[in-house]
């Protein structure tokens, strides 16, 4: 664990609300980050927002739902107004529901697309220029995408939500290439079997079961973990961009 000093920052954290955004919100907080949180359950930010709050931190609990346009650049506005410009975002919302091609309930590989694919755009749309106003007044910015190792690999009935990872980590490459000459580094994280709320969400019995063998023989990854990359990537000098961060258990995948 680093020590970063991440005094003087103003961070935006979509899926604030459990899991990898929550300890990525309560980690950058602890460094002295401004941290706006941003997810759909009101209770669960409110409740975040106060224990950064009790523990010393500055947190902004904005309702917000990525897949409605008008949701997302309200935020956006709020955030301007709470703390001026944004200049780290931790690109996070996400939602993965395996299923069988064919059989899969439309709303379920269709809400994965919107929230995953779109609910992702519509969070860069919003907040790029503000990190471009930030880069130009020559501090640190950071535009952190949430991807997965099931974005580079093949699973079975993950397809559609492979395929929306894919997505974004070949986005976060073409971003690099338009947002790097304006000093805003964009960077991907990928990681593998993570105990979140995620798993919960499973309805098909198939991938049910994969992950409960699964368990038996790897330590998943926790989300806490995942915070302590975001906070590496956002502490290293500015000249240095950590474009791709793999981050696998030990055992999995051997």
């Amino acid at each position: 664990m680093t020590t970063t000093n991440l005094s003087g920052r103003v961070a935006v954290i979509t899926g604030a609300s459990s899991g990898m955004g929550r300890a990525t919100a309560l980690l950058l907080a602890s460094r002295g980050a401004k941290v706006a949180l941003l997810a759909r359950r009101k209770d669960a930010l409110e409740a975040l927002a106060a224990e950064i709050h009790a523990r010393g931190g500055d947190a902004l609990a904005l309702v917000t739902d990525v897949t409605d346009q008008a949701s997302v650049q309200a935020a956006a506005a709020a955030v301007l107004a709470h703390y001026g410009n944004a200049d780290l975002v931790f690109n996070n919302a996400g939602l993965m529901l395996p299923g069988a091609i064919g059989n899969q309930p439309q709303r379920e590989w269709e809400s994965q697309i919107d929230l995953n694919v779109t609910g992702a755009m519509r969070v860069i749309q919003a907040f790029v220029p503000q990190l471009e106003a930030a880069a130009a007044e020559g501090k640190a910015v950071d535009l952190i995408n949430t991807s997965s190792i099931a974005g580079q690999y093949v699973y079975g009935y993950f397809a559609v939500y492979s395929a929306t990872k894919a997505f974004v980590s070949h986005l976060t490459r073409h971003l690099r290439l338009e947002l790097g000459p304006k000093n805003i580094r964009v960077s991907v994280i990928e990681p593998g079997i993570t105990e979140t709320e995620l798993q919960s969400h499973f309805t098909f019995q198939g991938a049910i079961d994969w992950l409960q063998n699964a368990a038996q023989s790897i330590e998943f990854l926790k989300a806490e973990d995942i915070a302590t990359a975001v906070e590496f990537i956002v502490s290293l000098p500015k000249r240095v961009n950590m474009q791709q961060m793999v981050i696998m258990p030990t055992r999995e995948g051997i």
